[in-house]
């Protein structure tokens, strides 16, 4: 019911009457004031004035399931909303759902991570009421072979999200990384389960740093927020709401083909690395060359200094000039 009457107070451009909710809801005045209460404890600031009614008298960052019901104008993606105020992952809480049999387009989210997870096993910074710590938790009908491409296909809604909510065009490091001016501001972690050549469930990991104002040392060099770019804060439940939307426009192109042959020309026009020396950490032995795009199973695509062009499926790229190394 929070969800519905937040629904409605925003949609309102003025006072709406106790009456009035408990009528559109089915419910009595005193479920509404509780529920009124309870928006208030969340953190949003909602004018009640005796005769008129309640109204919102202010835009909050808050993160609630409540809140995150609002926002979402997707099909499918959402319709289960698992919030945590503060968890360990929420990949983890996303897998544990999963095998207690949550379904497909299971939304996770946290205010804070106390045990974010990168990619090789790398830990991500996750501190409360900063960033966007999410997981989407998919039960496709194809092979496992497609899954890794999965990864590529969120990267696409997350650079849409945030342009969309924020006006900011971040490009992809290919596979995982979300870039702006030569920084990370968002990372993709994709994790699947099988079992005898098909896939049991698929979690995609996203942190996106938004409000963060200043990154631990190690990190000062490479790490940006959104809100380092823009100048000011920015509420994160829109930026969920655009990404979401944006991935299940994206997934559904690719389960068409289940390969990235419908979204390749717009794939490597956010890419990054297209046109850019890279050098690729292959463990027969690195070596140097131009990145040209991907091809339609999601690899990059690397033309060698002697003019062989190879596909990249595994290990790391490393780019000149994005994180300042090679």
């Amino acid at each position: 019911m929070r969800a519905e009457i937040l629904k409605i107070l925003k949609e309102s451009h003025g006072f709406v009457s106790g009456q009035e909710l408990s009528h559109s809801l089915g419910v009595s005045r005193t479920a509404v004031w509780k529920a009124i209460n309870q928006l208030k404890e969340e953190g949003w600031q909602i004018e009640s004035v005796k005769s008129h009614g309640y109204r919102l008298a202010g835009e909050a960052d808050v993160m609630t399931a409540s809140e995150l019901a609002t926002v979402l104008d997707t099909q499918w993606l959402g319709t289960q909303i698992a919030y945590f105020d503060e968890t360990d992952s929420t990949n983890i809480q996303a897998r544990k759902l999963a095998e207690k049999g949550a379904p497909h387009g299971t939304l996770v989210v946290a205010d804070c991570q106390s045990a974010g997870k990168g990619r090789r096993g790398r830990s991500w910074d996750s501190p409360r009421g900063t960033g966007i710590w999410m997981s989407i938790l998919l039960r496709p009908g194809f092979s496992p072979a497609c899954a890794s491409m999965l990864t590529l296909v969120a990267g696409m809604a997350a650079v849409r999200g945030i342009e969309r909510a924020c006006g900011l065009t971040p490009q992809i490091k290919w596979p995982n990384d979300l870039v702006l001016d030569g920084k990370k501001i968002c990372g993709i972690l994709t994790e699947m389960s099988t079992e005898e050549e098909e896939i049991r469930y698929v979690v995609i990991g996203m942190g996106i740093n938004v409000n963060n104002e200043a990154f631990p040392p190690e990190l000062g060099d490479t790490a940006a927020s959104l809100r380092q770019k823009l100048g000011h804060g920015m509420r994160r439940s829109p930026i969920i709401g655009e990404t979401a939307r944006a991935f299940e426009a994206y997934y559904e192109a690719f389960s068409r083909t289940r390969d990235m042959s419908g979204l390749r020309e717009e794939y490597d026009g956010m890419l990054v690395n297209r046109g850019r020396q890279v050098r690729v950490l292959d463990p027969r032995g690195p070596y140097t060359g131009k990145a040209l795009g991907i091809d339609q199973g999601g690899g990059l695509l690397v033309e060698r200094e002697d003019g062989q062009v190879s596909p990249v499926i595994s290990g790391e790229v490393s780019v000149r000039g994005i994180y300042g190394y090679v």
